[in-house]
C-alpha cells in the first residue's frame, strides 16, 4: 500500500487535475493541444538531449537490459497483430496498429515520474538506456510493416525512405539524435546553454503529465471494448512478464531490472495513437488504449513494483 500512496498516485493524481480541469472547463482542448506541443516538441526533447549527452554509453547500454526489454516489446506487437486479425477479423492494417498499441509503452511520460519516486532520480540510467533506442526501434518496426502491409507487393524502394522521414520527423528522436551526437563527438557545450535546457527538463515531465489528463478525456473509450482489454494486457500484462523472465535468466542485476520491467510494464503511450492517425486506422482502439490502459495500469504497475526486489 506504501507503493501506491507514495509512487504510484501522486503521478496520477497530476495527470487526473489535467482530465479535470479539461472536463470542467477551466483549460481548454486548445490549451492541452499547447501544452503538449511544448512538452513534447520540446521540453521532453530537451530531457532526452541532455539525459543521453551525458550518459556513459559503455556502461548503460547492456545487450541484456536491451534484449530483454525488446523481446517483450515485439512480442506485444507480434501477439497485436495476429490478434486484432484472427481474433477481431480486421483488416491487415488494422491488425498493425493493435500490434504497435501493445508494444510502444509510455516510458517517458509515466515510466521515468514513477521509476524516480520508486527507487530515486540515481536509478534513471538504465531507463534513458531502453529510451534513447525506445521511439526510434518501435516506429521503425511499425512503420516498416506498415508500408509492406500497405505496399501489397508494390515495389519497396521507396520504404526505406519513407520510414526514415516519418521518424525523423518526430522532435523525441531529433532530441536523442542530438544528445548522441554531442555524447559521443565528446562536444563540450557551453554552462549557459546548459543551464538553459535544464530550465525546460525541469518543465518537461508536470507539463506533460498535466497535459496527459487533457488528452485522456478528449479520447474518452466508445465501443471495441473487448479489443481495447487485448492491446491494455499485451502492454501491462505481457510485455513486462516476458522482460522479467528473460531478464531473471539473464541475471541481471536488480537495479537494471528495475528499470527494464517498469518501463515494460507502462500503459501504451500517446504515440500508439499518433501512430494509428497517421495511417487512419484503429484510432479508437488506440486512443481509447491509452485512457483504459492508463487507469489500469494504477494496479497492474503496483503487482510489479511489488514483484520487483
Amino acid at each position: 500500500m506504501a507503493a501506491l500512496l507514495n509512487v504510484i498516485l501522486p503521478v496520477f493524481l497530476v495527470i487526473g487535475f489535467g482530465y479535470v480541469a479539461v472536463w470542467r472547463g477551466y483549460f481548454t482542448d486548445q490549451g492541452v493541444d499547447g501544452l503538449m506541443k511544448f512538452s513534447q516538441n520540446f521540453a521532453i526533447p530537451c530531457l532526452l538531449f541532455r539525459a543521453i549527452s551525458t550518459l556513459d554509453l559503455g556502461q548503460s547500454f547492456a545487450v541484456p537490459l536491451l534484449v530483454s526489454f525488446y523481446a517483450g516489446a515485439v512480442a506485444g506487437f507480434v501477439f497485436g497483430i495476429l490478434g486484432g486479425r484472427f481474433l477481431f477479423g480486421r483488416p491487415w492494417e488494422d491488425s498493425v496498429a493493435f500490434g504497435f498499441t501493445g508494444m510502444f509503452s509510455n516510458s517517458v511520460l509515466l515510466g521515468l515520474p514513477i521509476m524516480e519516486r520508486a527507487y530515486g532520480a540515481e536509478s534513471l540510467a538504465n531507463n534513458f538506456a531502453i529510451i534513447a533506442i525506445h521511439a526510434p526501434f518501435c516506429y521503425f518496426v511499425g512503420m516498416t510493416v506498415m508500408e509492406i502491409v500497405r505496399s501489397r507487393g508494390a515495389p519497396a524502394r521507396h520504404l526505406p525512405m519513407k520510414v526514415l522521414r516519418a521518424m525523423f520527423s518526430n522532435a523525441l528522436i531529433v532530441g536523442i539524435a542530438l544528445g548522441f551526437v554531442v555524447n559521443l563527438g565528446n562536444i563540450p557545450l557551453p554552462d549557459v546553454f546548459l543551464d538553459a535546457v535544464d530550465l525546460m527538463v525541469r518543465a518537461s515531465l508536470p507539463t506533460a503529465l498535466f497535459g496527459l489528463g487533457g488528452v485522456l478525456y478528449r479520447y474518452r473509450p466508445a465501443g471495441d471494448m473487448r479489443a481495447i482489454l487485448f492491446v491494455c494486457s499485451l502492454s501491462l500484462i505481457l510485455h513486462p512478464a516476458i522482460a522479467y523472465l528473460i531478464g531473471t535468466w539473464w541475471g541481471l542485476d536488480d537495479g537494471a531490472l528495475r528499470s527494464m520491467v517498469v518501463t515494460a510494464s507502462m500503459a501504451p503511450g500517446v504515440n500508439t495513437y499518433l501512430f494509428a492517425n497517421i495511417y487512419g486506422v484503429s484510432r479508437r482502439v488506440a486512443a481509447s488504449g491509452v485512457l483504459i490502459g492508463t487507469a489500469l495500469s494504477i494496479l497492474t504497475v503496483w503487482c510489479w513494483l511489488a514483484v520487483l526486489p
